[in-house]
């Protein structure tokens, strides 16, 4: 196998010779990478054990045909492929397949695939579009790599900038955050990455050292995980780096950036992608990992310091706050008559219940798919009336209720235009779907429907303006928290930058007193009197004194507040010791003797 540019035009040819270590495999065509599975061979690509890759799987056809052909017409087979000099990307998301234990330990269920790039390296790509056997960096290469300027980037979209429509085609669960944030990092571009999805945000911070690379390789992964060009998401999306990056987070993890401002859920939801970030499988690293543990610490001193997370501060609260705003209204009904029926028995089921409790509603239905949630809070809240009922029984449900909250993560609609007509609500009769979860449970054409009023979370804005103005004043003290939060970081961050120097530093005063020594212990040895033991005891004297000689430079390193000041310093020491001639000082040296 090898690869041959003519003219401007990559072909990958087969040779005859390699048939025999052929397996069954596929060429994708059009505008694709044409590549084939082998099973064994040896060229510049590295390849190993298995290689293919496809990005437009509309025309496929058997690869053993195309070589069959060559070898009976006596040529070579040769595919075209436009666009080698691309990394070549993960497998289809379709085809992933899910990882199965075995004996307690994670095991992958089929072998690793090698996506190869023109240059010759190659990433470890597993068929779940993740890095199979990516190597976890150990502590010092994390800080080395932290050192060489990596810089903290933000892409997301949320409800202040996107639509549902938009934010839903983007949600990803929890459970494949880790997945997602490999495949973002397995092109190389971006070293860490970690991703934060809820019902009202997707956001990809990541940490790179050219952030033209990183940010195009974000905005190609959203596009091909979205199906939307890259020109609509750049209407709904914003895009942040550097110290404007790591104050939104910790205005997000503060609950500044919320909906409802203060609201407790997302400080839990920026921990879980701390936790997740410094997985054996996370993409957190070094930068991303410290970043989202300060922005976890931010997000406690705010709430155990301020007074903004008191009273309703939820989407669940918002939500009720919206219904009994406007039950009157909608219904024709006071609130506290209204008939409630919960679709869903999640976290957010639970913070619905509480809230609508607090109000006086004790009898409250809860359509789930299984019984052990719902009956979970039947015995958290022993004084509400709670009626279960199975999924089968939704629409019986829906008929008797006046107002349906839907909180599922059912990625399909569980209420639309159709299934109302099917299940003959369209008689008039007033219903109001209050709509919270992402993706949307309710469909957009439900409000087609005579007397059927629907609201999503887009809807809870206006409910919500009355609590920001009345937490302005917690705000900016929560702000100066957050500021002190933010400035630890970036002071850590720029404290990575005097690594090497430091590490220089060490190197050189190291080879001064080795060389000193080496002279030193030639004398000593020549004298019968002195031990193995003396000599160690002068080893260890001297390297003493050259750490006492250094503590305090490196921690005048440290210790520089500002940017400007750091950099001073840094250029005053390699002044200084003459660091920026250690290596043509070496050299002449060596070329002197």
């Amino acid at each position: 196998l090898f690869v041959r540019e003519t003219l401007g035009i990559h072909f990958v040819v087969v040779a005859p010779c390699f048939l025999p270590l052929v397996q069954p495999y596929y060429c994708f065509g059009n505008n694709s990478f044409y590549g084939c599975i082998i099973r064994k061979t040896y060229s510049r690509f590295k390849l190993s054990n298995q290689f293919i890759h496809t990005t437009n799987n509309t025309t496929k056809m058997k690869l053993s045909t195309a070589l069959f052909l060559a070898t009976t017409v006596g040529v070579t087979a040769a595919f075209q492929s436009p666009s080698l000099s691309r990394t070549v990307r993960s497998i289809n998301n379709t085809n992933q397949q899910k990882k199965s234990n075995v004996g307690g330990g994670s095991v992958k269920s089929s072998s690793a695939m090698w996506a190869a790039t023109m240059d010759g390296t190659a990433n470890d790509v597993d068929v779940a579009g993740g890095v199979a056997g990516r190597r976890k960096k150990t502590k010092q290469e994390r800080l080395e790599l932290a050192s060489k300027g990596l810089q903290v980037h933000v892409i997301g979209l949320s409800i202040h900038h996107a639509q549902v429509e938009v934010r839903e085609k983007l949600a990803i669960p929890e459970a494949e955050w880790n997945e997602q944030s490999n495949i973002i990092c397995s092109t190389g571009q971006v070293e860490e990455a970690a991703i934060l999805s809820t019902c009202n945000r997707f956001e990809i911070y990541f940490a790179a050292s050219d952030a033209h690379e990183a940010n195009a390789r974000v905005m190609e992964y959203l596009a091909e995980r979205s199906g939307l060009p890259v020109s609509v998401l750049r209407r709904n999306i914003f895009m942040l780096e550097g110290d404007d990056a790591v104050w939104h987070l910790m205005r997000v993890a503060g609950g500044l950036d919320s909906l409802v401002v203060g609201e407790g859920q997302i400080l839990s939801q920026v921990r879980q992608c701390h936790l997740h970030s410094i997985e054996e499988d996370g993409c957190g690293g070094k930068v991303l990992s410290r970043l989202l543990n300060n922005a976890v610490a931010a997000g406690k001193r705010v709430r155990s310091e301020t007074n903004i997370s008191k009273g309703s501060v939820s989407i669940s609260s918002a939500a009720v706050e919206l219904s009994e705003h406007m039950c009157m209204q909608d219904l024709n009904l006071p609130f506290s008559e209204a008939r409630l029926a919960v679709v869903g028995a999640g976290t957010m089921t639970r913070l619905l219940v509480t809230h609508l409790a607090s109000r006086g509603l004790e009898r409250i239905a809860i359509v789930n798919r299984s019984m052990q949630r719902p009956q979970e809070l039947q015995e958290q809240f022993p004084d509400v009336d709670i009626e279960i009922a199975l999924v089968d029984q939704l629409w019986d449900v829906v008929g008797r209720s006046d107002i349906v909250y839907t909180a599922t993560s059912s990625t399909d609609y569980v209420i639309d235009e159709n299934l109302l007509e099917q299940n003959g609500q369209t008689g008039g009769r007033p219903l109001m779907l209050v709509d919270i979860a992402v993706p949307r449970n309710v469909g957009p054409g439900s409000g087609k429907i005579d007397g059927v009023v629907p609201y999503n979370v887009d809807d809870l804005k206006a409910v919500v303006a009355k609590n920001t103005a009345m937490r302005q004043r917690e705000m900016i003290e929560a702000e100066n928290l957050l500021r002190e939060e933010s400035d630890s970081f970036i002071g850590w961050r720029e404290s990575l930058s005097a690594i090497p120097t430091i590490n220089q530093l060490q190197e050189r005063a190291n080879m001064f007193r080795q060389e000193e020594l080496k002279k030193c212990t030639r004398k000593l040895s020549q004298n019968d009197n002195f031990t193995d033991r003396e000599l160690e005891a002068v080893e260890r004297l001297s390297r003493g004194i050259v750490n006492k000689m250094l503590h305090g430079p490196m921690a005048h390193l440290r210790r520089a507040e500002s940017v400007e000041g750091k950099q001073a310093a840094l250029k005053e020491l390699s002044s200084m010791f003459r660091l920026e001639d250690d290596e043509s000082g070496r050299g002449g040296r060596r070329r002197r003797r």
